[in-house]
């Protein structure tokens, strides 16, 4: 045999035997996740709907692995900002994204993005789902019911300005499309996400919101709020005195804010499968059960893939309204 090809052979040997020797350390680490702190980064400044679910999801996660969950509020754009550098992070399984439908109506308002919702992420599950409520702050508007707040407005157009937590949020698109198809119109006031938007209609600078129960649930109760029309199709348990569009006459004004996980594309595949088991099963808890019906939510949970079809169906569902609508950037 001659020295190059006994080389060769070796270097094929000593390569084969490397690869070897790594696939199983490789598979240790897997199997090992996780061995420290996990962070979910949050689009959205704290305070709002998405921290109203990902904090106690986290802390009860982490309680089953074993480890701490931090949440990293990240807010600005829409949710977007928050969204780029989640893209941008290293896919170890140590970094997660809690983000919202939100991501689904970017694509529309913002054109220049630099991440994917469908690309650059891997769908675990929607962990929330809560219905649409008009709140309006009291001492701002002369109204007390939804047929008072519809004439109101056509009588006033433009006056009536709505919070949201940025522009393409669901908030500010489902106030869009409650204009379009009530033939009103209101003016928009951007915010770095709800929680901010709610602390300024609480303190009256703002008139209302097209918000979701996960944040006005808790004021309308306190009476701080008077929410006129859920955008449902049937009544909200928890509120039986608050009509549905249809029942005011506005049967196409069905809008939920829905909240997901996302792992980082090219996180291993066992990660992301044991995070989604993970996720399930706190669910499943009496102590979330219990979050979730004080917020109004549904129980999120679905797998991995009825999650990206649910993705793609809102990707479709608000391209087109935001078309409709000629929505664009303040």
């Amino acid at each position: 045999m001659s020295k190059s090809l006994q080389s060769s052979r070796r270097r094929l040997l000593s390569g084969g035997l490397a690869a070897a020797l790594a696939a199983p350390s490789i598979g240790r680490a897997q199997a090992a996740w996780p061995t420290g702190p996990i962070t979910w980064i949050n689009p959205f400044p704290a305070g709002g709907g998405t921290d109203t679910f990902a904090r106690p999801l986290a802390a009860q996660v982490g309680e089953q692995l074993g480890v701490q969950i931090l949440i990293d509020n990240k807010g600005g754009a829409g949710g977007t900002v928050g969204a780029s550098l989640a893209a941008k992070m290293k896919p170890d399984g140590y970094t997660f994204f809690v983000g919202a439908v939100h991501h689904t109506i970017a694509p529309w308002i913002y054109k220049n993005l630099d991440y994917d919702l469908e690309t650059s992420f891997i769908p675990l599950t929607m962990i929330a789902l809560v219905p649409q409520v008009i709140s309006i702050n009291p001492s701002r508007l002369p109204v007390r019911t939804y047929a008072e707040f519809l004439d109101y407005v056509k009588k006033n157009p433009g006056k009536v300005n709505y919070a949201s937590p940025g522009a393409g949020t669901a908030h500010h698109l489902a106030g869009e499309l409650y204009a379009l198809e009530t033939g009103t119109k209101f003016t928009h006031v951007p915010y770095r996400g709800a929680g901010p938007a709610m602390q300024d209609l609480l303190a009256g600078n703002v008139d209302m919101m097209f918000d979701g129960m996960g944040t006005s649930a808790q004021q309308i109760r306190q009476n701080r709020l008077i929410g006129l029309a859920t955008a449902t199709p049937q009544r909200v348990g928890e509120f039986p005195n608050i009509p549905t569009s249809a029942e005011v006459g506005v049967p196409n004004w069905i809008v939920s804010t829905w909240y997901g996980m996302w792992a980082i594309k090219g996180t291993p595949q066992p990660i992301v499968d044991r995070m989604y088991a993970e996720i399930a099963k706190a669910l499943k808890t009496e102590k979330m059960q219990a979050i979730w019906k004080e917020q109004v939510a549904q129980v999120g949970g679905e797998p991995p893939a009825e999650f990206a079809k649910r993705i793609r169906t809102e990707l479709e569902k608000w391209q087109k309204v935001v078309a409709a609508a000629g929505v664009k950037l303040e």
